[in-house]
C-alpha cells in the first residue's frame, strides 16, 4: 500500500516520557512532524524535548496528569495559537497495577487504572476531538491492548479498562463516520517497557521474568504502526491493529524458548 504523507502535522501524545509514547515521539519526529508531548515527569519531558529539538523537531511539552481534567483543559487552552490545530491525538497514557485475583485486588490500584486508562482517555478525546470535527480533519489513535480482547489470569480490571478502550474507539468511529476524522485502536501484546515494573510496584526482578525466553515487542515497533496509520491515504482508515511478538498467540499464550 502506498502511503500519503502530509507534511508538518501536529501530533499530541499523552504519556510520552517512556515506552510506546516515547517511541511515538521519536518516530513522528523522524517523520517530520511537530510534537506536543504530555507526561507527569517534568525532568523527563524536558530531556526528550531537548533531544528532539537538537534534531530539528519543533516540540512543546505539557506536564499534567490525564486524570486531572482541569489541568488538562488549562494546558490545552494555553497552547499558542499556531499550535491549536492538533492533527493526531495519540491516547497512550495508561498503566497496569497488580496481578492479584479480582477478589483480592487493591481498590486504589483499580481506581488509578480506571481513572487513567478510561477517564483520562475520555478527557483528552472530549477536549481535542471537537476541533477536529469542526475542521473535518483529524485522527485519534488509541493505545489499547490484546488484553482488551480477552481476560487473562490476574488481569481482571486492567483487561476491563482495555476492553473499554476498544469499545470507546469503536463508538467514536461510529460517531465521526459522517466526517473525515479517523479513529484507530492499536492493540499491542507483550511490549518490553517499564510497564511491568510499574505493574509490580517497582519489583524489577519479577518484571524481568515476564520477558524471559521470548523476544518481546518494543515501543518503537508500536510507534511504526502508529506512524503508518496516521499517514495512510485519506480514504483509508486503519481501524484496529493487533500487534504481537512472533511467539505470542494471544494475551495468555506465550511460548518461551
Amino acid at each position: 500500500m502506498t502511503q500519503h504523507k502530509d507534511m508538518n502535522k501536529t501530533i499530541f501524545i499523552t504519556g510520552a516520557t517512556s515506552g510506546i509514547g516515547l517511541g511515538c515521539a521519536r518516530k513522528f519526529a523522524d517523520n517530520g512532524d511537530r510534537l506536543i508531548l504530555n507526561g507527569r515527569n517534568v525532568k523527563k519531558l524536558e530531556a526528550i524535548r531537548q533531544e528532539l529539538e537538537a534534531k530539528g523537531t519543533k516540540v512543546i511539552v505539557l506536564a499534567f496528569d490525564v486524570r486531572d481534567r482541569e489541568a488538562a483543559r488549562k494546558a490545552i487552552e494555553r497552547l499558542p495559537e499556531e499550535w491549536q490545530q492538533i492533527d493526531v491525538l495519540i491516547n497512550n497514557a495508561g498503566l497496569a497495577l497488580g496481578l492479584e485475583p479480582e477478589y483480592e485486588g487493591d481498590l486504589d490500584d483499580w481506581e488509578t487504572m480506571i481513572d487513567t486508562n478510561i477517564k483520562g482517555l475520555l478527557t483528552m478525546t472530549r477536549l481535542i476531538v471537537p476541533q477536529m470535527i469542526q475542521r473535518n480533519s483529524g485522527h485519534i489513535i488509541n493505545i489499547g491492548s490484546v488484553a482488551g480482547d480477552a481476560a487473562y489470569a490476574g488481569g481482571n480490571v486492567y483487561c476491563a479498562t482495555k476492553a473499554a478502550v476498544k469499545a470507546l474507539s469503536d463508538g467514536l468511529r461510529i460517531d465521526v463516520a459522517d466526517t473525515a476524522v479517523r479513529v484507530t485502536n492499536l492493540k499491542p501484546g507483550l511490549v518490553e517497557t517499564n510497564f511491568s515494573n510499574i505493574r509490580f510496584h517497582g519489583d524489577t526482578k519479577r518484571a524481568a521474568k515476564l520477558y524471559q525466553g521470548i523476544k518481546p515487542l518494543t515501543g518503537d515497533d508500536i510507534a511504526d504502526v502508529a506512524v503508518y496509520a496516521a499517514n495512510a491515504p485519506e480514504h483509508v482508515q486503519i481501524a484496529e491493529v493487533l500487534i504481537l511478538a512472533t511467539h505470542q498467540a494471544s494475551g495468555s499464550v506465550i511460548v518461551r524458548k
